[in-house]
């Protein structure tokens, strides 16, 4: 009976492996990027830091996120890396970065954690689709690309987040900017 249990434990595992977790087919919603978020950190690590956060969607080959990290800001290396259905999480490049003398690397990357989020994101998005819905009368805007725009001075505050969208059969993209505390900032088209 063991041996079943096992089996299908391992079964399961491969699964899930195989299919990188949903990542790709995750909702692009709060619940979505939450999911989203919680394999960046399964995979780099709760503490890890970044410069450049990124998903993109698309409606046949599903989200494809890019970040820019690092475990180790003093290190001045970051991984680029990019996850999709066909390759699951891939490094395609090593960056080393410079910053000004007398100051830390890790002031000018972000963390995903209470105060900058992917859920928050994924919120974003939901209100963006209303806002487009009511405001251009456009049925069933899509998510083209979401992401977290953290400034190159490294002053957290004006962390923004940014939302594009774009209508379901194509046309004009409507690129949505929010603060950090998800405030609307502006729509731009």
């Amino acid at each position: 009976m063991n041996t079943v249990k096992n089996f299908a434990a391992i079964f399961l595992l491969a699964l899930l492996v195989s299919c990188g977790g949903g990542t790709d087919s995750q909702p692009t919603n709060a619940k979505g990027f939450a999911a989203i978020e919680q394999s960046i950190k399964d995979k780099f690590g709760a503490d890890a830091y970044y410069t450049n956060v990124n998903i993109l969607h698309d409606a046949s080959l599903g989200n494809m996120i890019n970040v820019t990290v690092t475990e180790d800001p003093a290190s001045l290396e970051m991984g680029e890396h990019v996850f999709s259905k066909h390759s699951s999480w891939e490094q395609n490049a090593t960056v080393t970065i410079e910053i000004p003398e007398g100051t830390q690397a890790k002031d000018y990357m972000f963390q995903l954690d209470e105060n900058i989020s992917l859920e928050t994101l994924g919120a974003l998005v939901e209100q963006s689709v209303a806002k487009l819905t009511a405001e251009k009368n456009i049925d069933n805007p899509t998510l083209a690309m979401a992401f977290i725009k953290f400034p190159k001075n490294g002053d957290i505050a004006k962390t923004e987040y940014t939302v594009r969208l774009e209508p379901k059969n194509g046309g004009t993209s409507f690129t949505f900017r929010y603060d950090l505390q998800g405030n609307f900032i502006e729509m731009d088209y």
